[in-house]
């Protein structure tokens, strides 16, 4: 006989509505066995409902716990049109602190009606404290797909310091793999430099992820370097990194993750002949590559090929 399969927790990751409408209990449920967190009794949706507002933009400031850091403009600017054609159809989550109204949830609503030329936005009040606050935010954004690497990093990490969690329990209440969260948290052991690489987007969570496994933060630098100038994929990192972990002395893994100087003078020589940048990509034992010639207008590509002795016409 099949047996009734267990009804599954709820988890935070299951969206804001479980949060900030009518079953405020899964926030109770799922934060409230943290010791450090105790959340407030929040008031009956009806009256919620009824505490909606329009606020004017100089009266809302943002959330001070948004772990969010950059904006995708392009995404803005397609939710601006939308609310200029639509208007905004769910109001923005704020509570009052010193006279303002802060952000609790919905602050790319808030920045794409101000894009849209609103003069004002409806808002619903609700009370609630800095520890709650803190996790209406990180729940807001840790599932979405646009947030960087590293500010996911480091909203995982900070939901996990502010509940003194564990990372099993953080991925327990965020309906998440352990292992998501683990991966995530071990990019903050990158060097700044290469932190910024991931979240200017010149690097992915797979390229750092296998930099990762170098013994030292110069080695990772090297390669992230190197990977960055000569777009190299994931695999070719990867294969990199096994060679330099392989080789042993850091003399040696230094010259596996450096391009050759032959290789680089060769660069040069022919990004002066051509005059742009050339980028040699050797594989394996060097018998295999490709050369990558840029070139930034259709005028530029004319003079290449020119000089390659090929007639574009």
């Amino acid at each position: 006989m099949l047996q009734k399969s267990k009804e599954k927790p709820k988890h935070l990751g299951r969206g804001l509505e479980s949060l900030l409408g009518p079953i405020i209990s899964t926030v109770q449920e799922n934060i409230g066995t943290a010791p450090s967190f105790n959340p407030p009794k929040f008031i009956p949706d009806k009256d919620l409902q009824r505490n909606i507002l329009e606020l004017e933009f100089d009266a809302i400031i943002p959330n001070p716990f948004q772990p969010r850091k950059h904006w995708n403009d392009n995404q803005l600017q397609e939710l601006a049109g939308s609310i200029k054609e639509n208007g905004v159809l769910q109001p923005i989550i704020v509570r009052q602190n010193n006279g303002k109204y802060e952000i609790v949830a919905g602050e790319r609503r808030f920045r794409a009606s101000q894009l849209a030329g609103l003069k004002k936005i409806p808002a619903m009040v609700r009370k609630t404290d800095d520890t709650e606050m803190l996790a209406l935010a990180i729940v807001e954004n840790i599932h979405r797909a646009d947030l960087n690497p590293i500010e996911k990093a480091k909203a995982y990490q900070s939901f996990m310091e502010t509940f003194s969690l564990t990372q099993e329990q953080a991925a327990q209440k965020l309906g998440q793999d352990r292992s998501v969260i683990a991966n995530y948290i071990r990019l903050l052991n990158l060097p700044a430099e290469v932190k910024q690489m991931l979240v200017d987007g010149a690097l992915d969570m797979g390229h750092a992820r296998a930099i990762l496994a170098l013994p030292t933060d110069d080695l990772r630098k090297r390669l992230a370097n190197r990977a960055l100038a000569g777009r190299l994929s994931v695999r070719e990192v990867e294969r990199l990194v096994r060679l330099a972990v392989s080789a042993g002395d850091e003399k040696t893994q230094k010259q596996i993750l450096e391009k050759p100087a032959n290789i680089k003078d060769l660069e040069e020589k022919i990004r002066t002949r051509l005059g742009t940048r050339v980028n040699i990509q050797a594989r394996k034992n060097g018998q295999r590559g490709k050369i990558i010639i840029e070139f930034y207008s259709l005028d530029e590509f004319d003079n290449i090929a020119q000089m390659l002795g090929v007639n574009a016409d």
